[in-house]
């Protein structure tokens, strides 16, 4: 039997997720959901509710599936303790998904942010845009 991947999923890919359901970032998704064991920490959860909570989102998808999709991902995903602390990306916002590859022992975070794709590979761990990751495998 083969060892499922763990893998990070940044913010940026879970909102393009949520409201393009077709995208590119959307089908990377579903791929390391299929592939994978999906790691989250409080921190990259707090910031994506928080995102999901803002107003500008409002005509494009209502806080009730914004909620539903938050309520759906805490169902699929490992829940990671944060226990060592990473300050290494060049925006201090991002060390989060660093820790949480790290504490969680990842194998890939998927992102769509330049300043954590820049760290590709750290610490033996890939760093790839979604686009990059649907061509993998």
């Amino acid at each position: 039997m083969r060892t499922r991947r763990r893998i990070v999923v940044d913010t940026n890919v879970l909102v393009s997720r949520l409201l393009l359901p077709q995208s590119t970032p959307a089908q990377a998704f579903r791929k390391a959901r299929g592939d994978g064991r999906l790691l989250v920490s409080e921190a990259t959860m707090y910031e994506l509710a928080e995102v999901l909570a803002r107003p500008k989102l409002d005509p494009y998808v209502s806080q009730k599936d914004r909620r539903e999709f938050l309520r759906q991902l805490g169902r699929v995903v490992e829940f990671v303790p944060i226990v060592q602390v990473v300050r290494e990306c060049r925006d201090a916002k991002d060390d989060k998904f660093l820790e949480l590859a790290l504490n969680g022992r990842a194998e890939l975070i998927i992102t769509g942010d330049v300043d954590l794709l820049a760290l590709n590979p750290w610490r033996e761990i890939e760093i790839l845009s979604p686009a990059e990751y649907l061509t993998r495998e």
